[in-house]
């Protein structure tokens, strides 16, 4: 085990050479709130035509920057069951926490600590509630033939005892969670047909992200309970 766990971390520090955190997390959240600000001065003052395309380029740009750049500044920060860590690579953070953190710091109106302390599909089905999709005893195979067919995006799966992203890109399925399996990398980022919670869980539930209702949601500052 002390083994796999090695080669697990070469290949997870190997992996993320040249992923340089290029600024300040605060600094990086004060941008997403300038771009966000924009966002909403766009929306609120377009015809129902033009609006559309605004939700659009607001998906593609939260889609980019929680997969290529909140993402990047979490990966290595360790996981433990008791994390609650606001900050990258301080202290840890479990994995409820590290999805719930991640919505709120891009923007979005959740209670953090509530939905981190629930069974992940309470607040997986207010995220996506027309976009669920539910395995039970079923081989990855088939959860891969689901997630290549409803597309590419960004996804949250609710496992046995586990939450985390899940990220549909061309022909590439990745995992990214706080991982229990391996708490001293914790956040990191994985093929979901690796050894890992997702693999392993008997039951599993997936919602996309990023909706036309959820886009909404942030750009008119909506509150979830």
């Amino acid at each position: 085990m002390k083994l796999q766990f090695a080669l697990i971390l070469l290949l997870f520090i190997s992996s993320c050479q040249g992923q340089t955190k290029s600024k300040d997390y605060n600094a990086l959240l004060q941008e997403i709130e300038v771009k966000k600000s924009e966002f909403q001065e766009s929306y609120s003052n377009a015809n129902a035509t033009k609006k559309v395309q605004i939700l659009e380029e607001a998906r593609v740009y939260l889609t980019n920057v929680i997969t290529n750049d909140i993402f990047n500044q979490w990966y290595g920060t360790k996981w433990d069951f008791n994390g609650t860590t606001r900050t990258p690579q301080k202290g840890e953070i479990a994995c409820g926490y590290f999805v719930t953190t991640v919505l709120v710091d891009v923007g979005f109106k959740i209670p953090r600590i509530k939905w981190a302390q629930s069974a992940s599909e309470v607040f997986i089905k207010k995220l996506s509630a027309i976009n669920l999709k539910r395995f039970t005893d079923r081989p990855i195979s088939e959860v891969k033939k689901h997630l290549f067919a409803a597309g590419n995006g960004l996804y949250l799966v609710g496992l046995d005892n586990h939450v985390g992203f899940v990220l549909v890109d061309g022909k590439t399925i990745s995992f990214i969670h706080s991982n229990y399996y391996y708490p001293e990398v914790g956040v990191m980022k994985e093929d979901i047909s690796t050894k890992n919670p997702l693999k392993d869980s008997h039951y599993r539930i997936f919602g996309k992200l990023l909706t036309d209702e959820m886009v909404v949601n942030w750009l008119e500052d909506n509150e979830y309970e």
